[in-house]
This record gives structure tokens, sequence and C-alpha cells, in this order.
């Protein structure tokens, strides 16, 4: 966030993991034995804030606390963040208002509402409805699996017109392409 980065330094990410990656099918056994392997696997992620989806759902509370442990036990260099319920509500209210109907709305979508109330610049990247890239190339649901939720759960379309329309009245920057860096470093 810029308010902890001087100009010119990369600005810590915040990695959304999905409340059921640590009983995925990726080996961490719902990090009940597999909890170094976990902490390896999220190194990549520097000094990034890692979201856990702990109090928007019931099932999403003991795997968010078992990574925040897991991550504080071997002293990764992520921390981990949780949102706070009212602010999940708030935050759902107001995009229904804007046009969004879903039973849920995606994590990505609290963690973009999320970085616009803390952060000078906000670029995003991943929000893509559609199951091809721009160029007709396959590509995932998710980053790490291609399970499709149940229908009406998400409304991803819904989300990427608002998220667009953010784009393109210079709220937010939108990066559609695959990135040369992992970490985005904000435009001069």
């Amino acid at each position: 966030m810029t308010s902890a980065a001087l100009p010119g330094q990369r600005v810590p990410a915040i990695v959304p993991v999905a409340h059921t990656l640590p009983q995925s099918q990726i080996g961490f056994q719902n990090l009940l034995w597999s909890r170094k392997a976990f902490v390896d696997s999220v190194k990549v992620y520097n000094h990034s804030y890692i979201y856990m989806p702990a109090f928007s759902m019931k099932t999403g509370t003991g795997p968010s606390l078992r990574v925040y442990y897991t991550l504080e036990d071997f002293g990764a260099q992520q921390a981990v963040l949780f949102a706070n319920p009212n602010f999940l509500r708030d935050i759902s209210k107001f995009w229904k208002s804007k046009g969004i109907h879903a039973k849920r709305l995606s994590t990505g979508l609290f963690l973009v509402s999320a970085a616009l109330g803390l952060c000078e610049e906000v670029t995003i990247y991943g929000f893509w409805p559609f199951s091809v890239d721009l160029h007709g190339k396959f590509i995932s649901h998710h980053y790490y699996d291609n399970v499709l939720p149940d229908s009406g759960f998400h409304a991803m379309p819904e989300e990427f017109l608002q998220l667009w329309f953010l784009h393109k009245s210079g709220v937010l920057r939108m990066q559609l392409e695959p990135c040369e860096d992992p970490l985005i470093r904000p435009s001069a």
C-alpha cells in the first residue's frame, strides 16, 4: 500500500487464498501435517498479504485460522488478513445497489473494494469471466484449479463489467494481459 512504500518501491500485493486451497488437491491435507509444504508454496509471494475469508462463510473460519497459525509458526514473510464481517456485509450491499446480483460476491471483488479504500493506486489482474483469454487461449477459472462455482453463486460477468467501468473512468487499472513481473510496480 502506498502509505508503506516510498516512491519507486514495490507495493505489497494482496493475494487471495480460497478457503478450500489448504485442503485442496494440491496436497496440503488441510494443514494438519503438510504445513511446511504450504509455507514453501507461498514463499513466491515474498512480503505479501494473504487474504483469507475467515468470516465470509462458516466453512472458511477453520482453514483460515490454520493458514494464519501455520504462517505464524514458521515465521513466514507473509501476513494474513481477515476482513471485518461488517465490511463484508456493507460491500455486498453496495455492489448489489450497483447491479451485481449474486448469492455471494467474489473474494476478488471484496479485495478490490478494500484496496480502493486503502490505496492511492490500484492495479488488478485476473478478473476475466470468460474461459478463453483475449487471444483465444483456454484459461482456468481460478489460479489453482478450474472448478467452476455453482450456477448463480458468483456473478462474474456483472463484476467484470463494474470493474471495467472503474478502469475506463480511471479509478483503477485493469491488467488484461499477463504481467511481466508478478508484483506490479506503481506507474510513475
